[in-house]
């Protein structure tokens, strides 16, 4: 017996071998004896399952920040000197920040859970020549198999024996349509897992007619156990929002180090007590660490996740909501995610005319036209007739879910044959006209199904009426057995030409995503033999029913809105390469004479190197396979591109979990997919996912609005202190008091400022450059040019106050209220680098006003309620005082103003 997945292929080798190779006999299965080594040799049925997190690990992981490392040891040092105030505000601040992380997060990573839900509970098996149910875990290679309508598949098997065999394989190649199964004996080496008619996988499920099979692969080495395999490879990355944040967080503790060194060898050199000036240093460590930073990110990004949902995209990991806005690239699946998922007749190509019908999906809503002009069915016996046979010759039904809407039940195909009828009001007079005689059933063989009636008597008293043979199947396999063609209501001659005319519009139709059958009808005798052989033949062909599923009505524009944000959008599906090619070009995706598409045997073909130097140019891409779609996201990751990809199925899921972010269906999606994805689109639409690229933007431009803001005020506390020591005076500010401003009077408007709305131009601009800080050169230099005037309103009110009564604790209170009231009115200029406070509007953000109302109340607190005043060692403030606070406060505001005008004018000149 060779070894499972062996080459050649199980596919591609003849039935007669596969059963010698595995040593099993059709009709007997195994011997008892003959399970036990196997089950030894190749394990049970089953997927392993990856290594579980603990919550503990999670909640762990949530203090491996640099920044939250930094914070952690100012408390252990703000304890050691004995600031044990201080030591607990940090502490408490960061476990605050690690709890909202980890609550956020506390979904584990089940992917492969979740897989292993999809192995079949039970198996009927032939084993010693009886047939038996077994625990699905217990198959080996060789046993033979039942499946039945209804079952899942247990473990993929070569099918020996098939009757009207339909399987469901979206799991597996995304595709939702029934494949229809045969007992091919061969199939060419590098078929694609959605053409291998004559094999059947493990986690598909069998929705019609039954089958006999031999187990080729049980558990890990099934192509679900492949797919688990893939996505336990997978490593996690950092997104790009956790890279540039503990990139901030280093660099800061390095400026940090530096600035509290040259303090404290300055205070020495100059003659200060080494002690003293180690205390100075922490004040000024505690000043320069924005404390409530990181958690200040993860409850913006919380809101984001909240405001996503609204707009029909749940988010399971935090950082992902930044990395979505950053997004260069998006790989989207068509069926279900780009088209309706709802197969309709789109074009009715009678002999004469072509008749287009509007309407989409499973509504009945909708008409018939030609050339633009509407008729009704119902004057038109041709196509009457057409609509007749689509109805009759059909198994599956239509249940109403709404007004003009219906769920399917049986084939989607078939069903939009129905909806066709129901558009023209035929469905309630075929039920009384037509009586049911016989069924001659599809399968994959012939391409083709018959279905024989006979008109009911009108009178009670009247014969029934002949015999009729209703024929719908593939064109190419109908059209051939047609002899005669009806028009106009006339029955003539099909000749070469004509046949070879509806053969070519059958080729142009199939170009453009249309999925065609071919209505036919034969009048029988009553003498005619019922077989497939007897009555396909001699048919006269009615017509052709063009059928797709059409593309969503938001997806082009959305499509276009992506182009325009700079964000290139490819189209990766099983669908076959012209379908693909078709949608691609109505929805803008390829171009309207684009014609280059890669299909699984093309990237087959090409070494990971030559993929990554064509992957940036090619939008559409069709038949693949999992590991195909694992190699197109590596390939644009090599190429330093932010690759969002979407999926429903299982074997969508390590793409999804190798993507910068996953995006999964809500609608139609896999437990599986769902698990290792990022992001759920709860919609199943494309515009969802450009919404929420959009969404994304604004929160990044907010979080960057709000370190800004943050670090901007750390500059100027940091600035206020150094100068303050350089030049012998006492310190402005104490530690207790910038630690409050840090945590609270910073936290309150950065988290308004998070709230922002984007701004109107946020989706015509390209994609943030993959290697751009969080706060690059020209937001630098701002930030200290806006830390420096908070600095000089502080040290203002400070040095005022001072001199003028000599009073250090009511001169630090003065500096207090001053660098809180400058810090929050600086929030209204970080709303904009360009636009004044006034074209924005000042009320604009209630949330920011809200917050400088609340901080003002506060801050009233702090000087005016005793034990407030004993901790934050603060005292009252006259008027006099608040006049000079209000002045330096407003200081920040002025300048910027003034500032944003000269740069409006110069844009303007230039």
């Amino acid at each position: 017996m060779t070894e499972q997945n062996a080459a050649p292929p199980w596919y591609h080798v003849p039935a007669e071998q596969v059963l010698r190779d595995l040593g099993s006999d059709p009709h007997h299965g195994l011997a008892s004896a003959q399970v036990e080594p196997r089950a030894a040799q190749y394990g049970p049925n089953q997927l392993r399952e990856g290594k579980a997190i603990s919550p503990l690990a999670l909640l762990l992981e949530q203090f491996t920040d640099f920044i939250v490392l930094t914070l952690i040891a100012a408390a252990i040092i703000s304890g050691f000197l004995g600031e044990w105030l201080d030591a607990i505000a940090i502490i408490a601040i960061v476990i605050l920040n690690a709890l909202l992380g980890f609550f956020q997060e506390y979904r584990a990573e089940r992917a492969l859970a979740a897989l292993k839900q999809l192995a079949a509970p039970s198996a009927l098996v032939v084993r010693d020549g009886e047939t038996r149910s077994i625990p699905g875990v217990g198959l080996v290679p060789g046993d033979i198999v039942l499946l039945r309508a209804g079952d899942l598949v247990p473990a993929d098997m070569r099918l020996l024996d098939t009757q009207m065999l339909k399987i469901e394989e979206a799991a597996l190649t995304g595709e939702s349509a029934a494949v229809s199964k045969a007992p091919v004996n061969s199939l060419a080496v590098d078929t694609a897992i959605a053409d291998q008619v004559n094999m059947a996988h493990a986690g598909t499920v069998v929705v019609q007619g039954r089958a006999r099979g031999v187990v080729t692969a049980t558990g890990m080495r099934t192509q679900l156990g492949r797919i688990a395999g893939l996505v336990a490879e997978i490593e996690e990355e950092e997104t790009p929002l956790q890279k540039r944040l503990d990139e901030v967080g280093r660099y800061l503790v390095y400026i940090i180090l530096l600035v509290v060194a040259l303090v404290f060898a300055a205070g020495v050199w100059r003659g200060d007590s080494p002690v003293n000036m180690f205390l100075v240093a922490v004040s000024l460590a505690v000043a320069a660490v924005p404390e409530g930073l990181a958690a200040v990110v993860t409850i913006a990004l919380a809101l984001g996740m909240r405001r996503m949902v609204s707009r029909n995209a749940l988010i399971r990991k935090l950082p992902a909501v930044e990395t979505l806005g950053s997004a260069t690239v998006v790989c989207t699946d068509k069926t279900g995610t780009l088209t309706e998922n709802e197969m309709t007749v789109r074009k009715i190509v009678l002999p004469d005319r072509i008749v287009s019908v509007t309407g989409e999906g499973f509504s009945s809503a909708g008409e018939f036209r030609v050339d633009g002009t509407p008729i009704r069915p119902q004057d038109d016996p041709h196509l009457e007739l057409a609509l007749t046979i689509g109805a009759l010759c059909n198994t599956s039904e239509l249940q109403p879910i709404g007004e003009n809407r219906y769920r399917v039940i049986g084939d989607p195909t078939e069903g939009a044959l129905l909806i066709a009828a129901r558009k023209a009001d035929l469905s309630s007079d075929l039920v009384g006209s037509y009586k049911f005689v016989s069924e001659i059933p599809f399968d994959s063989t012939r391409k083709r199904m018959t279905m024989i009636y006979t008109r009911r008597a009108e009178e009670e008293d009247e014969d029934e009426g002949e015999l009729i043979a209703f024929v719908k199947g593939a064109p190419e396999s109908v059209i051939p057995l047609c002899t005669h063609i009806q028009t106009n209501g006339r029955v003539s001659a099909l000749d070469a030409n004509a046949r070879a005319e509806l053969l070519d519009t059958n080729a142009r139709l199939a170009a453009e995503a249309h999925r065609l059958l071919a209505m036919a009808y034969r009048r029988l005798d009553d003498t005619d033999e019922i077989s497939a052989e007897a009555v396909e033949r001699d048919l006269v062909f009615v017509a052709l029913m063009g059928m797709m599923d059409p593309p969503r009505a938001e997806a082009k524009e959305a499509v276009q809105q992506a182009q325009r944000a700079g964000i290139q959008v490819a189209m990766i599906t099983g669908d076959h390469v012209e379908t693909a090619l078709a949608v691609a070009r109505e929805l803008g995706i390829a171009a309207p004479d684009h014609s280059g598409a890669l299909t699984g045997t093309d990237l087959d073909r090409l070494t990971d190197r030559e993929l990554a130097e064509v992957v940036g140019k090619v939008r559409v891409y069709a038949r693949v396979s999992p590991e195909h779609k694992l190699r197109i996201v590596r390939a644009l990751k090599a190429r330093n591109e932010i690759v969002a990809m979407t999926g429903d199925g299982v074997n969508d899921a390590p793409a999804l979990k190798e993507a910068s972010i996953g995006i999964a269906m809500g609608i139609t999606g896999t437990d599986v997919a769902k698990e290792a994805s990022d992001m759920v689109l709860l919609d199943d639409n494309f515009a969802s996912i450009v919404s929420a690229i959009q969404e994304g933007r604004a929160i990044f431009d907010n979080i960057r609005r709000f370190i800004h803001f943050v670090l901007s005020h750390n500059i100027g506390e940091v600035l206020a202190m150094f100068v303050a020591t350089l030049i012998g005076w006492p310190l402005p500010l104490l530690p207790i008091q910038i630690l409050w401003i840090n945590l609270v009077t910073d936290s309150l408007p950065a988290l308004a400022l998070g709230v922002e709305k984007a701004e109107p131009e946020i989706m015509e601009r390209p994609p943030r450059p993959v290697g751009e800080r969080i706060l690059p050169n020209r937001l630098l230099a701002l930030m200290f040019a806006q830390g420096t005037i908070v600095a000089i309103s502080t040290l203002a009110a400070f040095a005022i106050e001072y001199t003028t009564t000599g009073n250090v604790h009511r001169s630090q209170a003065v500096a207090f209220a001053a660098s809180i009231l400058a810090q929050n009115v600086q929030a209204f200029n970080v709303r904009s680098n360009r636009r004044s406070i006034f074209q924005l509007g000042v009320f604009s953000n209630l949330y920011l006003i809200g917050a400088f109302v609340l901080v003002f109340i506060t801050l009233l607190g702090l000087l005016y309620i005793p034990p407030l005043q004993t901790i934050f060692q603060t005292v009252p403030l006259s008027l006099r005082d608040w006049a000079l606070i209000s002045a330096l406060a407003l200081l920040p505001l002025v300048v910027m103003e003034i500032g944003k005008f000269v740069w409006r004018a110069k844009e303007k000149k230039n």
